[in-house]
């Protein structure tokens, strides 16, 4: 007979038992998920996140994602693995298993390694993903969190340790793959929000373009790097630069937190963008913002005087936009430019009264002729240059340069004998009436020092006297009248167009009508018929339609 059982022996056959059926449905469960997961990739996805997470045992896991991060014609898998990396990447900075401390094993060691490896492989996935549009705003999130944890958690010591490499990889994508929404959405978040943000993009732009110089040289560069620059209006104060990304700096003779090192850095990034030969369209583009948003950037602004002279000696609308900045330099920084006023009197060309900057120049202009100090020679050079190309002038600019020639008369008197010029002795008089007069103008005359100019008189202004649109001939009759009134603001007839003066004239209230006789042509292209006795037009005069 079989000998009775042990209460323990019971118990150790029942465990046995139970612990056979755990496994049992352990492993039917994982089968479970393993079958709903093929189905479901973000099931998938989230079950490897969290067996990294769980053991590190499970790090290969890391390898898998990184290929399903790398998966064409999937978006919603790479974008999910994308997101469940930067987790898991953000959990293990955090948490110090990329850091090497003191006293790690040689096992330890090689796995801190191996990750750093496979994070530095996410970090060439994200960037590869900022020059894809449908997943740049996404990567750009990604990859500064990962910065920012990198800055944070990656060092021990109590200095600051930004990570300036992956930041200038960053920039690095936007400014030659990235998309234009893209690189203002960086802007708009981080790079006008944070002052080691500002500083260290500043200074990776600068070794971006000097790097890029030879290999990657092309127009899309230049365009890319000026948006970002381009982005501040103006210099942020001491006070307003701004919270940090990475952590305040402990020191306090930190470069982040030096107004004057930002400065530094900027002007050197606009420097190297300047080397890269920009065209005259980019050159524009410069020019336009240079006095307001670029030289307060630059702590020595004399830094300009290469790109703003070039500029200026460039001719056409160019030389105009660099106007302001050279006098700025000739001004501020006693730039020595011996020329200066016959390179600005060769701006005075036949384009310049029809340029949509001619507000700008008049400004300017009345600006550097306004020195008592000047030569009458030199300033009657510039009135008669000015009224002759009057002559094939909008009324628009007409309506400016008569009033600027009043207040240079008032500010020159001795160019007031060019208004009102008669012959002194009976022979000239003689001659006058017999033969006209041969205007002693020389038009084609660089220098206006020799231009003769002193010696001629305004018949132009007489002829815009009889103009066409009413309120130019009344405007130049001012010449002709006494020199009551003090000076004319030009900033009442600086704006003035084609439109706003037609807008004028139709607004106006017409308290008797115009008594208008007209007869309708029977022909307007062809010769009348002469038995009608009519007069054939100008236009049949002209031309043969026939």
């Amino acid at each position: 007979m079989p000998g009775p059982v042990g209460e323990e022996s019971l118990k150790r056959k029942r465990s046995k038992a139970s612990g056979k059926s755990s496994e049992k449905t352990s492993k039917r469960a994982k089968a479970e998920v393993q079958d709903g997961s093929e189905d479901d990739p973000q099931a998938e996805i989230l079950e490897l996140e969290n067996a990294i997470l769980e053991s590190k045992k499970n790090y290969n896991n890391i390898t898998t994602l990184l290929e399903l991060a790398q998966k064409d014609g999937d978006d919603e898998s790479t974008q999910l693995a994308l997101v469940s990396l930067c987790r898991v990447f953000l959990r293990l900075l955090a948490s110090g298993n990329l850091a090497r401390r003191d006293g790690q094993s040689e096992k330890d060691i090689v796995v801190v390694q191996w990750l750093r490896k496979r994070l530095g492989d996410y970090k060439q996935i994200i960037l590869s993903a900022l020059g894809q549009e449908d997943s740049a705003s996404t990567a750009l999130t990604l990859a500064m969190r990962i910065l920012q944890a990198e800055g944070q958690h990656m060092n021990d010591s109590d200095e600051s340790n930004f990570p300036k490499v992956f930041l200038r990889d960053i920039v690095g994508a936007l400014v030659r793959d990235g998309s234009k929404d893209t690189r203002q959405e960086f802007c708009e978040k981080f790079l006008g929000e944070y002052a080691d943000i500002r500083l260290y993009t500043f200074k990776a732009l600068k070794d971006i373009i000097s790097a890029d110089d030879e290999t990657h040289h092309n127009e899309c560069l230049f365009d890319n790097v000026f948006d970002m620059l381009s982005f501040f209006e103006e210099v942020p104060g001491a006070e307003d630069m701004g919270e940090f990304y990475i952590g305040a700096p402990k020191k306090k003779s930190d470069p982040v937190k030096s107004l004057n090192q930002h400065k530094k850095q900027a002007q050197e990034a606009w420097l190297a963008l300047f080397n890269l030969d920009p065209n005259r369209e980019q050159r524009k583009k410069v020019l336009q913002i240079m006095m307001k948003s670029i030289a307060p950037w630059f702590t020595k602004p004399e830094l300009l005087m290469d790109f703003l002279t070039d500029s200026y000696n460039s001719g056409g609308a160019t030389s105009l936009l660099a106007l302001s900045g050279v006098f700025y330099l000739i001004q501020e920084r006693n730039l020595d430019y011996p020329s200066f006023y016959r390179k600005l009197y060769s701006l005075l060309d036949a384009n310049i009264l029809h340029s949509k900057h001619r507000s700008k120049f008049f400004r300017l202009l009345d600006t550097f002729l306004s020195s008592t100090h000047l030569p009458a020679v030199l300033v009657a050079s510039f009135i008669k240059r000015i009224t002759r190309l009057c002559l094939n002038a909008p009324p628009a600019a007409i309506v400016v340069v008569i009033p600027w020639i009043y207040n240079l008369f008032k500010k020159h008197p001795l160019c007031t004998f060019m208004m009102h010029r008669v012959p002194r002795t009976p022979e000239e008089k003689e001659t006058l009436e017999n033969e006209g007069m041969e205007d002693p103008f020389i038009t084609d005359e660089e220098d206006p020092m020799e231009t003769r100019a002193i010696d001629s008189c305004l018949w132009e202004v007489v002829q815009l006297q009889s103009h066409y649109h009413p309120n130019v001939a009344t405007i130049a009759k001012i010449i002709s009248e006494q020199f009551t009134k003090q000076s004319y603001n030009l900033e009442d007839f600086l704006d003035h167009s084609y439109s706003s003066l037609l807008d004028a004239e139709l607004s106006k209230q017409v308290k008797k009508a115009p008594v208008v006789e007209f007869m309708i042509p029977k022909r307007v292209f062809l010769p009348q018929d002469p038995a009608s006795g009519a007069e054939d037009s100008l236009l049949a005069k002209l031309w043969d339609f026939q």
